[in-house]
């Protein structure tokens, strides 16, 4: 290869890397900081699709793509009508942020007193986050970041089981059919068999004449239930009464 080949191989190299890292918005680089923000919301929403999330690969890279979008037209603007001396780079910027919240809140399901897609909720403002700084060119950070959000999803997961061994989430629905004053004897039947109730939801019906309550509840895994709702059902008027497991968010 000749010598003047190779230096204009090095010179194109030293050009694409110069409008990649770039603060000023141009073609090359808000392609590679869309590219780069794909990727990095895939990765997070591949984990979220594991756990059987909705929000998915598509949504997540959506997300972290629209942010970094976001991004470039708000420094695009001042940098090309108003100067960047007199513009606000992140004025269009700052409302993803906010906006975001709507697929945060969406992403999250309340059931009866059971609440999942809170962690979702999180990545899905996180991931937006990531977008933002992709698309303000900080790529070390933005990537880090991603993989910090990995670290917690999967590490983080395995070490709370490690903590709480032995023990799950359950809710247990208990519907009576008649107006309950009184919840202290249900309570102490759950105490009686090692049941410790960390939330409860309490809904009265006058007009059916019946009470609901829903027990957000950590059991261990030898906890007799057949005897527990045995024992229950014999306090009388019980209508129905279910356990169900808390799904991972």
């Amino acid at each position: 290869m000749q010598p003047e080949h190779f230096s204009n191989i090095i010179a194109m190299i030293n050009d694409i890397i110069n409008q990649i890292c770039s603060p000023e918005v141009n073609v090359l680089g808000s392609l590679y900081k869309l590219f780069l923000s794909l990727i990095l919301g895939a990765v997070i929403g591949i984990e979220r699709r594991q756990k059987g999330q909705v929000a998915g690969m598509r949504t997540f890279a959506l997300i972290s793509m629209g942010a970094t979008l976001a991004m470039l037209v708000s420094i695009y603007i001042p940098q090309e009508y108003m100067g960047l001396k007199n513009g606000d780079p992140g004025r269009i910027a700052a409302q993803v942020i906010s906006g975001v919240g709507f697929l945060g809140a969406g992403a999250i399901i309340q059931m009866k007193g059971s609440v999942r897609g809170l962690t979702t909720a999180a990545g899905i403002w996180m991931t937006a986050c990531i977008g933002l700084a992709v698309g303000s060119g900080m790529y070390l950070i933005s990537s880090a970041a991603c993989v910090l959000i990995i670290v917690i999803l999967k590490a983080f997961e395995i070490f709370e089981k490690m903590l709480l061994k032995n023990t799950e989430q359950n809710v247990i629905r208990l519907k009576v059919g008649r107006i309950v004053t009184d919840s202290e004897t249900y309570r102490m039947c759950f105490a009686k068999y090692g049941v410790h109730i960390s939330d409860e939801y309490l809904r009265y019906d006058y007009t059916q004449n019946f009470t609901t309550f829903n027990y957000v509840v950590r059991t261990q895994d030898d906890t007799d239930f057949v005897n527990l709702f045995e024992e229950i059902h014999s306090l009388g008027d019980v209508l129905s009464l279910t356990l169900t497991n808390e799904v991972n968010n």
